[in-house]
């Protein structure tokens, strides 16, 4: 069966719509999911969601006629829905894994999806060896299974299921959402677009707390934008705070795993504050104590905090694929990647973009102050620190000759020094990381699921911050125009 390759990134298979993301390879990954499953000791149910991307109901049905061709039941999400919400529809239905048809933050072109086990968290890297091998097997002449969509509903092989209960339940238990409702707070939601619009409203109502939507209507483009929520996509969610009267301000990405928080002033809060404010909130307000894992490219403010509370700090390669099983394994009470994705004790070792947005609302409300003056409060507490990164973006044919050029330089010609700073420790197991003495890193990386190279520094002031970046990407010989964050 000739077709391009299908490969998994940090979390998941993604590809450009009617390029190699096509019914055809979306059958394929199913009839490998479905291969997969039949391995495994036992039977049961597969979850089937989709966010709001173009035809994303329709390559869900694609999934759902192909596991039913395979007699694997299927719950079929009847609405687009965070990705995470698919996913505690796995665990809360018992049933034996999900797939959820998404490409997250990425640009509009592109379409994914996204395996989640009976845990329903990102599948390890042990089983997204397992789902690749899978995938070989179908591609090397294994019959894909098909079955006409409207023959597995009548058979009952596929029933439509309501994602939104559960999830409004388990974020209940997990969130004093009375707490919240009684504050009278004003928040900001921005969908940009995605599968989150309405979730934040819906779990405040009947309360003193407002919640005011911004881009929640279904739009596969994302209306020009990239559906990141970062402050350079976020420009009108800043006019309308800094128009005055909001608490707290929250965006979500396409499917709503991922999370943007602005103050009640306007101003963004860079991923890696977010972090640190939301283990404050759980140590401080909360008084949860435990392991805290984390990515390494997220901040060592996370270190200094857990130093505080007694709670130990791991740093990982970058992706939940790598923090949820080891968020499972330790009973941690947080798990914390750059992009914003945070996920938590007592729910799926998952991020969760929804429930992030509302621990800054619980915050707010269990403290009574501003986040304004909290995050003053809290930058006491960790000391000056300051964070960038540097989007370079390239052409997809061209992505594995700058990736092949940047490894064979920096292994020919290890780097000893950033600018005129020496290198103290080094780490290259996802990317090259390079630590300059105890409060300053930075850390080059290429994406597994876009044609693109990031470029991070932390240290303890911005301009220093924008020096060793220049001469990183000075050393590493990274040349052109970059998009900056932080």
């Amino acid at each position: 069966m000739a077709a391009p390759a299908i490969s998994f990134g940090t979390d998941g298979w993604r590809g450009v719509v009617a390029d190699d993301f096509t019914y055809a390879n979306v059958r394929v990954v199913s009839q490998a999911v479905a291969q997969y499953l039949s391995s495994r000791p036992k039977e049961g149910r597969v979850v089937v969601g989709h966010d709001t991307r173009f035809s994303a109901e329709l390559f869900a049905e694609e999934v759902a006629r192909v596991l039913a061709a395979n007699a694997r039941p299927v719950l079929l999400l009847d609405r687009p829905c965070p990705t995470q919400a698919a996913a505690w529809m796995v665990v809360d239905s018992g049933s034996l894994g999900g797939v959820v048809v998404t490409a997250s933050h990425n640009p509009p072109e592109f379409n994914g999806l996204k395996y989640k086990p009976e845990y329903g968290g990102s599948a390890s890297p042990d089983i997204i060896s397992e789902l690749e091998e899978q995938v070989h097997q179908v591609l090397a002449g294994d019959l894909v299974r098909e079955m006409p969509f409207d023959e597995a509903l009548a058979q009952g092989l596929v029933e439509m299921v309501d994602p939104r209960p559960a999830y409004r339940a388990q974020l209940g238990r997990l969130l004093d959402l009375g707490a919240i409702r009684a504050a009278g707070l004003r928040i900001l939601h921005d969908a940009m677009y995605g599968s989150g619009a309405g979730y934040i409203q819906d779990m405040l109502a009947g309360g003193a707390t407002e919640v005011e939507q911004l881009h929640s209507d279904r739009n596969p483009g994302f209306g020009g934008m990239h559906p990141e929520p970062i402050e350079a996509n976020l420009a009108e969610a800043v006019a309308k705070l800094r128009g005055g009267g909001f608490d707290l301000g929250v965006a979500n990405d396409g499917d709503a795993d991922r999370v943007g928080i602005f103050d009640g002033t306007g101003a963004f809060v860079d991923q890696l504050e977010v972090a640190t404010l939301l283990l404050w909130h759980l140590c401080q307000n909360r008084g949860w104590r435990g392991p805290v894992v984390r990515s390494l490219t997220m901040t060592r403010r996370l270190d200094i905090l857990g130093q505080r509370y007694g709670c130990a700090v791991e740093e990982l390669p970058v992706g939940f694929k790598y923090l949820g099983p080891r968020m499972r394994e330790l009973d941690a009470i947080m798990g914390a990647e750059e992009s914003g994705g945070f996920g938590f004790r007592g729910h799926i070792p998952e991020r969760d973009g929804i429930l992030s947005g509302l621990m800054f609302a619980e915050m707010i409300a269990m403290t009574g102050k501003p986040l304004a003056e909290i995050r003053h409060e809290v930058a006491e507490l960790v000391g000056p620190h300051a964070y960038a990164r540097r989007d370079h973006r390239f052409q997809r044919e061209e992505y594995p000759r700058v990736r092949e050029r940047l490894i064979h330089r920096i292994k020919t010609s290890p780097l000893a020094q950033v600018g005129s700073e020496a290198i103290t420790k080094t780490r290259s197991d996802d990317g090259y990381k390079y630590w300059l003495g105890e409060d300053s890193w930075v850390l080059v990386r290429m994406s597994g699921t876009e044609p693109l190279m990031r470029v991070y520094c932390e240290s303890t002031d911005p301009g220093r911050v924008q020096r060793l970046l220049d001469g990183f990407e000075a050393e590493l010989g990274v040349i052109g125009d970059a998009d900056s964050h932080g």
